[in-house]
């Protein structure tokens, strides 16, 4: 018998009992459309941590104090900090790879000015740090090299730090105080938003860290370094040459374990995307639940059916057909109705999640990949469970078949 006579006859004996069908198609309708939904959330989480930590910055690698490692026993990084002004200076004479190096000097303290004050974050950086961390501005400039070596009291503002100082202004050009010191604002950068793990990007302002040094905080130790290389494919490489001129410039010998840890976004990205990966997983295995509640229903009626059409089958074998006609005939019945009631539950799941992204503001994403698996997996359920029933129906006696009321 054709492919295509064999699914219309089975669409018309499904279409016989539009009721039974419909209850029986439910669980995979349920299964299915719950899948959608739940790899949807898992995807959209993905891509927004991907696009919150692209925010980071361009191909930037991070150099902080501490061994991840020492004599075989995890200290974590920033267990002690050897960190200096001369290694960033060293990575960005030395480095073959690397295209913009900064260090960065950390301060929290009050800053006055506008219409009050805010505490933040001031982040002592150098020129390199607007083409490391891909920062755009929304006024004026950011400081310049002369400045830098000047150790000029100028300062660009975070989005967030603006917005609580100078509500709906422009700030560049006004002075404003951090910790007893006069600073003109010569920018304001644009928004870039939380990090993967809530902070607020744009809290912060950034000035030349020597000022920040000699004016601010009186540190000699500098808390990270930040580095970027000009492709994403340079990152292993630069990773190793910044290890071995950082080794360099700590004197470190030949055994000694490295006292600084060297990261790139790609690392961060990774940690983060398999912790929702995880949980992606996790929720489709708990939707897919339905999925086999649903096969177990088709199966179910699959023998009601077989049972009912006894004497149908009796008939079909008196007149030529053979154990394998009968067998597909019931399985193609079977599958008919997975993959419609996949049909049904991929249209629900994808309402489903259009309309959870609106109501709750998550970020959904339903890929054809995910659409085409969902009804092969539908399919699956159709012949696993559909298997039994169509190969009773295909060992009925013929001769006990048609004496079948």
């Amino acid at each position: 018998m054709k492919a295509s006579t064999l699914v219309k006859v089975a669409s018309q004996s499904i279409l016989k009992n539009k009721m039974r069908t419909l209850l029986t198609m439910l669980g995979i309708v349920i299964g299915v459309g719950a899948v959608i939904v739940m790899v949807a959330i898992g995807q959209g989480a993905q891509s927004q941590i991907q696009d919150q930590i692209n925010t980071l910055g361009t191909n930037m690698i991070v150099v902080t104090p501490g061994a991840s490692s020492q004599g075989g026993v995890s200290r974590g990084a920033q267990s002690y900090n050897r960190l200096t002004i001369k290694d960033a200076e060293k990575i960005k004479r030395e480095s073959l790879i690397v295209s913009a190096v900064s260090p960065v000097v950390f301060s929290r303290t009050q800053v006055i000015g506008g219409q009050g004050n805010w505490r933040t974050t001031i982040n002592g950086v150098s020129t390199d740090y607007q083409i490391i961390r891909n920062w755009k501005l929304k006024y004026g400039r950011f400081f310049d090299q002369s400045e830098l070596r000047q150790m000029r009291r100028v300062a660009v503002l975070g989005h967030t730090v603006a917005e609580n100082l100078f509500p709906g202004e422009d700030p560049v050009g006004i002075t404003v105080q951090i910790r007893n010191v006069p600073v003109q604002v010569v920018g304001v950068l644009e928004a870039k938003g939380q990090t993967a793990n809530g902070t607020d990007q744009d809290d912060v302002i950034l000035a030349p860290y020597t000022t920040v040094q000699t004016r601010l905080s009186g540190w000699s130790r500098i808390f990270q370094i930040l580095a970027s290389t000009p492709s994403s494919r340079d990152i292993p490489a630069a990773q190793e040459e910044i290890r071995a001129i950082m080794r360099e410039s700590h004197g470190l010998a030949g055994f000694a374990e490295d006292d600084f840890t060297v990261r790139n976004q790609n690392d961060l990205a990774e940690a983060a995307q398999g912790t929702t990966e995880v949980m992606t997983l996790l929720l489709a295995a708990i939707a897919s639940i339905s999925l086999l509640v649903g096969g177990i229903g088709i199966m179910n009626i699959m023998l009601v059916s077989v049972t009912e059409r006894t004497r149908e089958i009796g008939i079909r074998m008196a007149i030529g057909a053979r154990g394998r006609d009968v067998l597909t005939q019931f399985l193609v019945e079977s599958i008919v109705m997975s993959v419609l009631g996949g049909a049904i539950g991929v249209g629900i799941g994808f309402a489903g999640s259009t309309i959870l992204s609106q109501m709750t503001g998550w970020n959904t994403v339903t890929s054809p990949t995910t659409i085409m698996i969902a009804l092969v997996f539908s399919a699956g359920v159709g012949i696993f469970f559909g298997f039994y029933p169509a190969r009773k129906a295909a060992a009925l006696n013929p001769i006990e078949a048609l004496r079948h009321e």
